[in-house]
This record gives structure tokens, C-alpha cells and sequence, in this order.
């Protein structure tokens, strides 16, 4: 078949959606309501298995195919969908789709009897995240044989069991066939992984860890000094971080055991960050970079942006700077060092990166919410071009932005706005009209639903 005809398939498809989507449905019973909407999950977990194959085609293109941009990004921005939704797709996809071996013969799928299911939609993709989770876990000392049986057996039960029922039972599966609960370095060290979540409303953060036993040992020990009652307690100034605790301050202690390891911690982190011993990162010392206005800082409200990305609150700042030396840009004040070096040197200084940190705030690319402190320097009219070192020429971009710039007719080429904004315009085959484009993720106070900003 031919894309026109794919096309054609699809909108007859659509077509009939519609009519039953519009359809007066009054007269049925609540048993028939029941069949519907078991037909209409057949009809999903089918469009999700047969999205695989066009998935799968897409992950092997190089990203020579859309101009040097990932495809992972390619499909997020097309499908308006997150990259990690999108990489959750390909993973799926990648266990659910024929391959060829290193000789180009033809292989099942690493899943197959999983992706024979799904592709006859008599499971979801819920069945298949249990089972994929199952074999993440198993032991690479578990033969093929083994983990071939386990699977099919799995992919038996998930025809008839739901998502969570399945998961008890390949527990047990994972049991049996481990039942010493053997592990080697390489399979822990698989699994290590430490994961921060996005800011809350309440700029607050949760997360995930799953820490190798050497770790462990080293948390429960510090824990065990620093998370004592009355060691570190942010609100009783008779509290410590060295020595042994006040006898009052540890009476005085009403902070739950899982508040006093996360008081520790941030010591911790506190202690590593003043001593000076981080060295520095991306041309700037490690070391909370932050922006804010003098009216935030006079009248203790507000918050600060942090180099990292991280809405911080003023008061929070201040605090902090009792612990550390900071650097702060603000926004209504000039120190005048030098920003312009022309020709003279290439790398931009400290004191431009810092002054990028507080204008551009992260990758300035179109839609990327990379921050600051992992992005680099850019020249907008490119070095080689005889582009200058000076701040009204630089900008920040992220290593996999960055790799996009440049000449040549499928680059995205830079330039800056009248209002120091940087602008992207992306090549011909992604946008035939070339239109500029700007990154406003880093900049939340200008949307139209921002409140209106106060005047100095």
C-alpha cells in the first residue's frame, strides 16, 4: 500500500468513529453500554499495536532525517506529547517489532508472544509494561529457555487476568525461577537510578531512588549521625551539625524521622557547596546562580529563578545566603565588568555566562525546558563567521540544540529579537515560510496569562 491509500484507510476509519461518536445511544441498556466500551478498547489496543511498526521505522532513522533533531523530539513536538511519553513508546516498541540480526536475517520480537497479543488487541499496553517491568528485574543469569516460557505464560494470563493480577503472579514467576534472590553487580548496578520530579505548586519536589548497596550503607550511616533528633533542625538555633546534639534540642524535637533525613540531606548539600571543593561547572563556580528583582528582595516575596531551572522564594534565598556565597543578578542594577571582548577571545567569561543565566534562563531552542546550568554558550553569528565574544551575541542552548546551529541549508539559524530575545528559524523542509520562532518555557511572566508585572 502507498500513503494515499494508507490515508484513505484511515479516514474511513475516521469517518466511522465519527458516526458512532455522534450516534444517539439512548435506547441501550447498561449490559450494552458494557459491550460498547469493551469494543471501543479492542479498537484502541488494536490502533496502539498497529502504531508500532510506523514507530519503529521512525526510531531507526538517524537524525540526519529531520535536519540533526532527535527524533524522540521530532515525534513529541508532532504529537504534542512529552519526550518521555514518546521514549516510553519507543521502548514499548522496540520489545514489539520484528528485527534483524547483525547477518540482516529476520527476528521475532524480543516479546513475541506479548506482541502476538497486543497485535490481535486482546491486551493493553498496561499487560505489557508488567511484563516488560518482569523481565527489567529478572537476573541475566536466567537462561533464554526460561525467560521464553516465563513470557509466554504471562502473555496466557494477561488474555484473561487484569494488568494488576498479572503483576502478582509474575512475582511469583520471578520467585521461582530466583529463588535465592541472587543478584550480580551487574544487575543492581542496572537498576540504580536517583529521580527528582518537577516543582509542585508549592515549589515542593518528589521523586524516586533505587540506590546500589554501597550507597545504602553510606545513607543509613550519615543518617544515623545527622538525622538524629535535634542534629540539624532548621528551626531550633541550639541545633547541630557537628558534635553531639543539645539534650533540650533533641527533647525540643517534634520533626517526623523521614523530616529529619531530608534536614540532613540538605546539610549535606549545603556543606558540599560552601566548602569550594565542586570545583566548577560550564565556566561558573558550582553554586546556586539566581535571579530576582530588587523590589522581590526588599520586600522579602516573590521568587527567584535559579540557574537550574528551580522557582525558588525569596525568603528561601536569603536564608541561603547565610550559608554560602551566591552569585545574584539583579535585574535593576549594573555592576559594569566587562561583557565585550570582541575577537580577543573566544569562550565566553564567567561573568557572561552568569549574565546569560538571569536574561536567557535555560536553552533558548523553541519549546526545550533545559535550564542554565546544563546548557551552553552559543554565538548567535557563529565564530567561524567572524562572530564576536561579546553578551549581545551569545546565547544559551542546550548540547542537543546546540548541534542544530549553524550554516548550511537544513540548520536553524540565530539571531536576536529587537527585544534581546534569541530567535530561532528553523530550515526549509521543517517550515517552508522560515518563520522565527522564540523559547517562551523560561519565561512564564510573559504569557498573556501572567499577572501584570509591577513597576520598579
Amino acid at each position: 500500500m502507498d500513503i494515499g491509500e494508507i490515508d484513505e484507510e484511515f479516514d474511513t476509519i475516521e469517518r466511522c468513529l465519527g458516526v458512532l461518536a455522534s450516534g444517539s445511544l439512548d435506547r441501550i441498556t447498561e449490559h450494552e453500554w458494557l459491550h460498547l466500551v469493551d469494543r471501543y478498547e479492542k479498537l484502541t489496543r488494536l490502533a496502539f499495536a498497529a502504531q508500532c511498526l510506523p514507530l519503529a521505522r521512525l526510531a531507526e532513522a538517524g537524525p540526519e532525517a529531520f535536519g540533526g533533531e532527535r527524533i524522540k523530539t521530532v515525534i513529541a513536538n508532532r504529537l504534542r506529547l512529552t519526550p518521555g511519553q514518546v521514549g516510553h513508546r519507543l521502548d514499548h516498541t522496540a520489545d514489539l517489532t520484528p528485527r534483524l540480526s547483525f547477518t540482516g536475517e529476520d527476528l521475532p520480537p524480543v516479546l513475541e508472544h506479548t506482541a502476538a497479543a497486543e497485535q490481535r488487541g486482546l491486551i493493553g499496553r498496561e499487560h505489557v509494561t508488567v511484563i516488560r517491568e518482569f523481565f527489567h528485574h529478572l537476573p541475566a543469569a536466567v537462561d533464554h529457555q526460561q525467560r521464553d516460557n516465563a513470557e509466554k505464560h504471562l502473555a496466557t494470563l494477561s488474555l484473561t487476568m487484569r494488568p494488576d493480577e498479572v503483576k502478582a503472579n509474575a512475582k511469583r514467576i520471578a520467585a521461582h525461577l530466583n529463588p535465592d534472590g541472587e543478584f550480580t553487580e551487574q544487575d543492581r548496578a542496572r537498576k540504580r537510578s536517583f529521580r527528582m520530579g518537577a516543582q509542585g505548586v508549592d515549589k515542593m519536589r518528589t521523586g524516586s531512588f533505587c540506590v546500589t548497596p554501597e550507597v545504602g550503607a553510606y545513607l543509613e550511616t550519615i543518617f544515623a549521625k545527622l538525622a538524629a533528633p535535634g542534629m540539624c533542625n532548621p528551626d531550633d538555633t541550639a541545633s547541630t551539625l557537628n558534635g553531639v546534639p543539645d539534650p533540650d534540642a533533641a527533647r525540643r524535637d517534634r520533626r517526623t524521622p523521614t523530616q529529619r533525613c531530608h534536614d540532613a540531606f540538605a546539610a549535606l548539600c549545603r556543606e558540599a557547596l560552601a566548602s569550594g571543593r565542586l570545583g566548577s561547572h560550564r565556566g561558573v563556580p558550582v553554586t546556586i546562580i539566581a535571579t530576582a528583582t530588587i523590589r522581590d528582595l526588599q520586600e522579602h516575596t516573590g521568587v527567584a529563578t535559579t540557574a537550574g531551572g528551580s522557582l525558588l522564594p525569596i525568603r528561601d534565598l536569603i536564608t541561603m545566603a547565610g550559608h554560602s556565597r551566591h552569585y545574584l543578578a539583579i535585574f535593576d542594577d549594573h555592576d559594569g565588568r566587562p561583557l565585550y571582548l570582541g575577537r580577543a577571545k573566544r569562550l565566553a567569561t564567567a561573568d557572561q555566562r552568569l549574565l546569560l543565566c538571569a536574561t536567557d534562563r535555560g536553552c533558548t531552542f523553541p519549546g526545550c525546558s533545559m535550564p542554565a546550568s546544563m546548557s551552553d554558550v552559543h554565538h548567535l553569528r557563529e565564530w567561524a563567521d567572524g562572530g564576536t565574544t561579546d553578551i549581545t551575541n551569545l546565547t544559551l542552548v542546550c548540547p542537543t540544540h546546540h548541534q542544530l546551529a549553524g550554516r548550511g541549508p537544513h540548520r536553524w539559524r540565530t539571531t536576536k529579537s529587537p527585544g534581546g530575545r534569541t530567535r530561532w528559524t528553523p530550515p526549509h523542509h521543517l517550515d517552508p515560510n522560515r518563520r522565527p520562532r522564540t523559547n517562551s518555557y523560561h519565561h512564564p511572566e510573559e504569557s498573556p496569562m501572567a499577572p501584570a508585572a509591577q513597576p520598579p
